[in-house]
């Protein structure tokens, strides 16, 4: 005959969260902070605009897109 489990009584969410860290830990996994530009930072989208219009007018931009249009496998888009 099969027990039900000990019903404990309600977490907090720091506890739930902590206890999952624990448990993501325990699997060997740790945690890693990633930090990426802020698209909503006016400053930063025109720093993007500018590198990319510089990334544009690169003499050999033609012979890039080339080759990256051959390495890609386009079939996953369909």
């Amino acid at each position: 005959m099969a027990t039900t489990p000990k019903r404990t009584e309600p977490q907090t969410p720091q506890q739930r969260m902590a206890l999952r860290r624990e448990r993501l830990r325990a699997e060997g996994l740790r945690p890693v902070q990633h930090w990426v530009p802020d698209l909503r930072n006016p400053k930063v989208l025109a720093r993007i605009r500018r590198e990319a219009k510089l990334m544009a007018q690169h003499p050999e931009n033609d012979v890039i897109d080339a080759w990256n249009e051959a390495a890609y496998d386009w079939s996953a888009w369909k």
